[in-house]
């Protein structure tokens, strides 16, 4: 019988920080490339909506003073490594929360791929069907007090979702798979209405329509694919790392002894 081996605290961090800084990278080269163009847009209609409003002077000195839109560009490729370094390393705890005292080598592939799939569920896809996100220039500084709590309460319910779909995952293996996919399902169902109890976003939305619904269909896209990024890329490190150093040693002996054999 193979003894468990708890899994080390250090080696998981370095492993998310590392596919956090690549997930993040990819993340915000796909914001820089594919929803850069409606983020510039979004900031010409906003420039143009407070010139009307006899702000004109006042905004564009403002845009003076702060950075160019090349400045920003490279910031936001930066924010979202950032963001990714970060997420990385509560992933990397979070799965070695979850798997403590199992075995080093017990399916790292699946575990980092389900851990992704339930981090983008709790994370970005409840919070964002209830607070979708919303170009540069709307909300008003008075609320933002307001949306946080609202997008934490958000992120809350969704954590506790994700909680609950792997209590049934885990605690209904002795029953009928269909209705541990049922309840699991019906978990995910009130997950989603529960966010929906909350309050809605107070802030008006001063922009077309179109621009809107594209910005926030990129914005999920782009939490999407830094979650598929990371799973996969922590995954792929833990298969890397965790090759058991008797099959390695197995493999090179192999190696060697098919070097070495003389032909028949």
């Amino acid at each position: 019988m193979n003894q468990s081996t708890p899994y080390p605290v250090l080696p998981l961090l370095g492993r998310g920080l590392a596919a956090g800084g690549l997930a993040g990278l990819v993340s915000g080269l796909f914001s820089l490339l594919v929803a850069g163009p409606l983020l510039d847009r979004a900031v010409r209609l906003e420039e143009e909506r407070e010139s009307a409003a006899g702000h004109g002077h006042a905004h564009d000195h403002l845009h003076e003073e702060l950075f160019s839109r090349g400045t920003q560009h490279v910031g936001l490729v930066v924010t979202a490594v950032v963001t990714g370094l970060a997420i990385g390393v509560f992933f990397a705890l979070v799965h070695a929360l979850i798997h403590r005292g199992t075995a080093l080598t017990d399916r790292p592939w699946p575990r980092a791929l389900a851990l992704a799939a339930a981090g983008f569920f709790a994370v970005s896809l409840v919070p964002g069907l209830r607070y979708p996100a919303n170009p540069p220039g709307v909300g008003e500084g008075d609320t933002v007090a307001d949306r946080q709590l609202l997008w934490l309460a958000a992120i809350f319910i969704g954590i506790l979702g994700a909680v609950l779909i792997r209590h049934f995952h885990h605690r209904m293996t002795d029953r009928p798979q269909h209705l541990r996919h049922l309840a699991m399902a019906g978990t995910a169902v009130a997950t989603v209405i529960a966010v929906f109890l909350l309050p809605g976003n107070p802030d008006e939305v001063p922009l077309p329509a179109d621009l809107v619904w594209d910005f926030r269909v990129l914005s999920l896209t782009a939490h999407g694919i830094l979650w598929a990024v990371l799973g996969a890329a922590f995954g792929r490190l833990g298969l890397r790392r965790d090759v058991p150093p008797q099959a390695s040693a197995g493999r090179e002996g192999e190696q060697v002894r098919t070097a070495v054999r003389p032909p028949v």
